[in-house]
């Protein structure tokens, strides 16, 4: 269900991308939500995030910077051992260049460059560039 959610937040972002609004309201939240949204925010693709009310339905609003083309997440599970991540990049990614896989491990949830640095696998929860 989690994934669900999170895949529906990521489509309202790069929708909102898309009609070049500056700002977007996400809901409902999830803690997965507010940590993938982390990864974005430190990559510089967001500029910050907001989270309200979260005991209940919960809110994010989030400022958009204009860098978003694509933003997904994956419904299903998708295992990453340390030595794949390169190559799962280039294949989900357009370019080397830019663009973020980001997993979750058992160090939090990461990005592909530092999950390398770590040197640890996981599950694949979706990709931004």
């Amino acid at each position: 269900m989690g994934r669900r959610i999170l895949n529906e937040a990521l489509s309202k972002l790069v929708n909102a991308e898309r009609r070049g609004k500056a700002t977007v309201q996400l809901q409902p939240v999830s803690i997965l939500m507010a940590s993938f949204l982390d990864v974005m925010k430190q990559r510089g693709y967001i500029r910050n995030y907001e989270v309200s009310d979260i005991h209940r339905v919960g809110k994010i609003n989030v400022e958009l910077q204009g860098r978003i083309t694509d933003c997904r997440a994956l419904t299903y599970r998708q295992d990453l051992k340390a030595k794949f991540i390169e190559k799962y990049t280039e294949r989900a990614l357009p370019t080397r260049q830019w663009g973020y896989v980001v997993i979750t491990t058992p160090n939090g949830i990461l990005d592909h460059e530092e999950a390398i640095k770590q040197n640890v696998g996981g599950q694949v929860l979706g990709y931004f560039y």
